[in-house]
């Protein structure tokens, strides 16, 4: 399976991150072979006020950024695994990951479980839940062969959800994140590591990057975007501004891995 990352910077003009999302696969990923495309979270709108942020929601499958999304997969002909979009439904909105098959029919809809209420050690203040309700559902699906299993950002300090992923039959891990930077720079990697080696899965991880408005200023998003293999291997990184990061999976290393070290088959809990 051939993956593209996107890596962005969004903001909160979702016309414009539209365009950026269209360029990319015009510029980058048209002709590259590729058969799963994942984006960042937040990627058709990120930051701004809590009034701008509930404006940039949307109902599925009516709304502009749900429909451009799903013509992209349609028009490249690839699985577009879209990191995440906000959701405008029933009385409340959510942080949630479209996935799109190559004929736009949905695969899966993921609302992400975990939100961002911290503090950072630098004493800046995230309250996602002041926006978004959380979603309450572990969710994959099947492309390309594989099964693939949904988490964004935040989502991957809790190690449980993945390991319901793995027993749940799960080869591919996808944690689509607006990682900020305070963080990332001591936690990203390792985490990330350490979730394909516990569950002997593949992580597409793609991020925002550099700066972007929030009501008491600019915030910095990691960025890094990688994907890694079963045993623990950064394969592929994004460098430190936004574009298009192209790599294969080779599913017959996961199972080597599997059989030579099959850690997967010795859980005795749970």
């Amino acid at each position: 399976m051939r993956v593209a990352m996107l890596q962005m910077n969004s903001r909160h003009d979702k016309a414009a991150n539209i365009a950026a999302i269209r360029e990319m696969f015009t510029t980058k990923i048209k002709g590259q072979g590729v058969d799963l495309v994942v984006a960042p979270e937040y990627a058709t709108s990120l930051g701004g006020s809590r009034e701008e942020q509930w404006a940039a929601g949307e109902a599925f499958p009516e709304g502009e950024g749900y429909n451009a999304m799903r013509d992209l997969a349609i028009e490249y002909g690839v699985t577009f695994h879209v990191g995440s979009m906000i959701e405008a439904a029933g009385n409340g909105f959510f942080n949630t990951a479209v996935v799109f098959d190559p004929k736009g029919e949905e695969l899966a809809r993921y609302r992400k479980i975990h939100l961002f209420d911290v503090e950072t050690p630098q004493g800046h203040v995230f309250r996602e839940s002041d926006i978004i309700k959380p979603g309450d559902k572990v969710v994959s699906y099947e492309a390309c062969g594989m099964k693939i299993g949904c988490a964004i950002c935040y989502d991957m300090r809790f190690a449980e959800l993945f390991q319901m992923h793995m027993k749940n039959g799960c080869d591919v891990l996808t944690v689509p994140a607006a990682f900020n930077m305070e963080t990332g720079k001591d936690h990203w990697e390792p985490i990330l590591r350490a979730r394909a080696i516990e569950n002997q899965c593949w992580v597409i991880a793609p991020g925002q990057v550099g700066l972007h408005l929030e009501p008491a200023g600019e915030r910095a998003c990691y960025g890094n975007s990688m994907v890694i293999d079963p045993w623990g291997t950064v394969i592929a990184r994004a460098s430190n501004r936004p574009g298009v990061t192209i790599t294969d999976i080779d599913m017959a290393l996961e199972t080597h891995i599997r059989t030579i070290l099959p850690s997967n088959a010795h859980h005795v809990l749970g």
